[in-house]
């Protein structure tokens, strides 16, 4: 299937990142087509373009930066840094020291849960959500919850890739969600 281009997202930043997306059959199971996102991340000025481009997209409008284990740490960290804000991390579950609050989701089987350190944000604190694939919607519902609980604003979840057919979005229905690329 062919990416969609982005509306939220300038046309050379997408496909910046499309030319970057190595496509993988039958992985990690048979009829699976997996999106390797790690060629982008290996050509330094390539990813230093998307941090770019997404700072250009929210510079002005966020506090902070939540990003989602484990992926969304890595777009998330320079993106903060290049914004002049915070990082938070939204973590799986075990992975922070308490005092955490946490929240779980549904998988395709059984459960999972994610948890924040409150603290890390503040009353009123405007907070851009960021991970590098949306597809069934769990996680980013759950960082969204997380985040508003301990008293922050939701500006927006950004997602470097998005798997329409898998109807993620729809647990995100009246938030902001800004997808790079669409398949």
């Amino acid at each position: 299937m062919t990416a969609a281009p982005s509306t939220a997202f300038p046309s050379a930043l997408t496909e910046l990142v499309r030319s970057h997306v190595r496509e993988i059959p039958d992985f990690p199971a048979p009829g699976v087509l997996f999106r390797d996102i790690t060629p982008l991340l290996a050509d330094g000025p390539a990813f230093g373009g998307l941090v770019r481009g997404l700072a250009d997209a929210y510079r002005g409008r966020v506090d902070a930066v939540a990003g989602l284990e484990s992926r969304g740490f890595i777009l998330a960290a320079p993106l903060a840094l290049e914004l002049g804000v915070g990082m938070i991390t939204v973590r799986k579950a075990g992975r922070l020291p308490g005092p955490v609050i946490g929240v779980d989701y549904a998988l395709e089987y059984g459960t999972a849960r994610m948890e924040l350190r409150p603290e890390t944000v503040a009353d009123g604190q405007r907070v851009l959500i960021i991970d590098d694939v949306l597809a069934t919607g769990g996680t980013g519902a759950a960082a969204v919850e997380l985040v508003e609980r301990s008293g922050g604003e939701v500006v927006a979840l950004a997602m470097l890739l998005e798997l329409a057919a898998l109807g993620g979005r729809r647990k995100l229905d009246g938030y902001a969600v800004e997808s790079v690329l669409v398949y």
